[in-house]
Parts: C-alpha cells; structure tokens; sequence
C-alpha cells in the first residue's frame, strides 16, 4: 500500500505542464461568478419586481441589491471552509465541490416561482440561493489560483495564472452583451416576466461542461515546485501568524484592485447618470474597458515571466497612478466619447497589468499547506469589505461634493494603497537553474 501511495505522489509530482484545456477547467468557475455579477446588476430592478414588490420602485430595487449584497456574507465562510479543503484532500475535489455549489444555486434563483405565485417563500428562497453561491464563490479563487500556480512549468506561471482575472473580465463583458441583447430583442414585460430568467439559464449551461472539464483535471496538491525563499512558514507560530506579512499584504493589494475593479464596472451608470452621454456611449465604455482589462491582465502575466513579479507589480502602479487623475479631468471637461472610450480603456489596460503579476507572487508566497484556505479567505474578505462598498461610496461622494470627479479621488486613494503594498512585497520568482555543459576530458 505504502508502496502504491508513493507511487501516485511520483506520478503526481511529475505530470506535465498547464495546458489550455486545463486553464479552461480551472477558470471556468471565475467565467461564471462575474457572468452571474454583471447579469444580476444588469436586471436588479426586474428581480426585484419578481422577489419583492414593495409601494415603491426605489424599495424594491433597494430589497434586489441587498439580496446580491448577502451573497458577501458568505464568502469569507466558504473560502475557510472550500479553501481548507482544497489544502487537505485536494484541488480538483475543491474546486468542483465549488462549481457544483454555484451552478446549482444560479439554476435555483433563475427557476424561482414570484412572489405573486407563493407568496413569502419567493424572497426567501432567493435570498438561500445567494447565500449558497456567495459560499461557493468565496471558495473558489483560492484554490484555482493555487492550481495555476501549482500546474504550469515553472517559468509559465505568471502567463497561468493571469488567465484568472482575464477569465473575469471575458465573462464580465459576456454578461454585458447578454443583457444587451435581451433588452434589444424582448419587451420591457418579457424582460421583468422571463428575459431576466433566460440570462441566468444561459450562464448555468456551463454546469455540465465545467464539471467535465474539471473532473479530467490532474491533481496538483502534491506535485513538487521549484520556489523562491519567501514561501515559508515560520516554526512554531502556526501557518497564518507565521505569514502574516505576506497575508496583510494581499489584503491591502487585493482591497486595491477590489476598488478598482468595480468602480470600473460603474462607469456605465457614471456615464449615463452623471456625465449625461448617450446610452449607446455608456455601455460601449464598459465593453471597451472590459477588453481593455482581458489584454492588460495577459500582458501582466507574460511579462511577470520574464522581468519578474515585483517589477511588473509597481511600474505599472506607478503609472497608473500618474494617469488616473488626468484621464478623469479629461473625461469630465469634454464628456466625449474618445475620452470615456480612449482614455479609461488605456488607464485599464495599464491598471490591469500589475495585478495579473501579484496574483502570482502572492500565491508563490504562501506555503502549499495553507495556500488554498489563505488566498481564498484574504480574496473574500476583500471583496466583502471593499468590492460590495466601492459603488456605494462613489454614488455617496459625487452626491455629496457635487463633484464629477469622485470616482478619480476613490480610485486614486486605493491606486496609492495598492502602490505601496506592492513595493514592500519581496520578489517570488523562481530561481530557474540552467544546465550546465561538462567539458569532456582531455585524451
């Protein structure tokens, strides 16, 4: 027996580097949470009116929105528990246990009856729903980021995993086009009847395909990984105190990034409520931003390969940094299109970059015994804390200064944060060794 188990682990060890079919498994799961994220923001006021008729439109709508909101809460529970799991038995289990869970819970919300047909059990049975996938997704980041990680070659990690937020912003933009298309192809009583429920169905049509594709995965717990020396524990303080630089850090990275991100997804509402554009102006900056964001996260990734991660983390950070309050001044003075559509998808496109390169320096840094439970939890906590705030926060600002440009001053304030945590973060990179060539002997 002894034997056979050594046997697997050698196997294990030794399977071959990342392929596209695996880097489709493994994000898949990302694919379907910002697809679902965008698709609920995009018809909020139709759920709303399905799950909770109230005497207004506004408490209806804000009854809809605080049902996403809940799904926040269990993130930081699931990414413990799934996350936990994944560093104990396994990844692929792990990540379709979190599939499963989220598949299941979308088909749930989109096949739910109205209020108007049973009454109460309507809202809550939405709410359950939200609160089962907000545990799944809060334990699928960690471990599929640790599966990138663990299963490209060494010197293709950073390629790897940035396919982890580029998979989110391609499903962002996939989200986007679908209610485009609902809203253009069906009435504004066929949207709020059954559009809204079509969008949801569409997205869970990649519940069979994923568990296929994940289930074909080789596992990775136990392959053994050529590291630089940041990753590991210190003796006797036990897994998380003994990283507790690394694990501040990413909180602060990651609450970054968080703020940027969605602050970014609103700037379709920004464009039309504040700035006055056309519609057709406002959602095109969403679909120019989002691929902005899919070439950004790419080139992050490639070039995290080949100058290493803290290089590629903080002059783009810098950069970005610099740009941020022009791009906004410009935006705001000329309300035109090239400066919604050329200048926040350039900031995009430079913004997205350093983030692809800490993905992979941060999970680099954690021990393999806790990397799933660690990346998972520090990922859900700040996307509860941060990522269900930021738009809440921009609409307060620009309410209560008047201003145009609060979304700048938010976005600069994390962008700084973000700055500064990157720059003290060490450098994770592999040492890659290169053969030597003997000389042969003198005859």
């Amino acid at each position: 027996m002894a034997e056979q188990l050594s046997e697997t682990a050698k196997i294990e060890r030794e399977a071959p580097a990342l392929t596209g079919r695996a880097i489709l498994g493994a994000t898949i799961g990302n694919m379907l949470e910002f697809y679902d994220f965008i698709t609920y923001s995009f018809f909020a006021i139709q759920i709303g009116h399905t799950f909770f008729p109230a005497q207004s439109q506004f408490n209806s709508l804000m009854l809809s929105l605080a049902t996403f909101g809940a799904g926040f809460i269990t993130r930081p529970i699931g990414a413990l528990v799934i996350g936990a799991y994944s560093d104990r038995v396994g990844r692929r289990p792990a990540m379709m246990l979190s599939f499963a869970m989220m598949g299941s819970a979308i088909v749930a919300l989109a096949l739910i009856p109205s209020y108007d047909a049973i009454g109460v059990a309507a809202p809550v049975l939405a709410i359950v729903a939200r609160l089962a996938q907000g545990f799944s997704l809060g334990g699928e980041v960690g471990p599929t980021t640790a599966y990138l990680m663990e299963a490209a070659a060494a010197d293709k990690r950073g390629i790897a995993v940035a396919w982890q937020p580029a998979s989110q912003q391609i499903a962002a933009t996939a989200g986007s086009l679908m209610g485009l298309a609902l809203s253009a192809l069906l009435s504004s009583e066929a949207l709020e009847s059954y559009g809204w429920r079509i969008a949801f169905l569409f997205g869970a049509l990649t519940l069979p395909f994923g568990l296929w594709m994940r289930s074909n995965l080789p596992e990775t717990l136990h392959r053994r990984e050529e590291m630089a020396s940041v990753a590991s524990s210190a003796k006797g303080r036990g897994p998380v105190r003994g990283n507790a630089r690394i694990v501040i850090l990413g909180l602060l990275i990651l609450a970054s990034g968080t703020i940027i991100t969605y602050v970014t997804q609103y700037m379709t509402t920004y464009a039309e409520n504040t700035l006055r554009v056309s519609t057709n102006v406002a959602f095109a900056t969403t679909a120019v931003s989002n691929g902005a964001g899919i070439v950004g996260a790419l080139c992050g990734g490639w070039l995290a390969d080949r100058a290493g991660r803290w290089p590629v983390m903080v002059w783009p950070q810098f950069l970005a940094l610099l740009m941020t309050y022009p791009v906004f001044l410009w935006i705001v003075a000329t309300h035109s299109a090239w400066a919604l559509l050329g200048g926040l998808g350039v900031l995009t496109l430079v913004g997205s970059i350093p983030y692809s390169a800490f993905y992979v320096a941060f999970t680099e840094s954690l021990p393999k015994n806790i990397r799933g439970r660690a990346g998972a939890t520090i990922y859900a906590v700040a996307i509860a804390a941060f990522g269900g705030t930021a738009q809440l926060i921009v609409t307060w600002l620009i309410h209560a200064t008047g201003s145009a440009l609060a979304p700048a001053w938010y976005m600069l304030f994390a962008t700084a944060v973000g700055l500064v945590a990157m720059t003290v973060m060490r450098e994770s990179a592999p040492v890659l060794t290169k053969p030597q060539c003997r000389s042969e002997p003198e005859s």
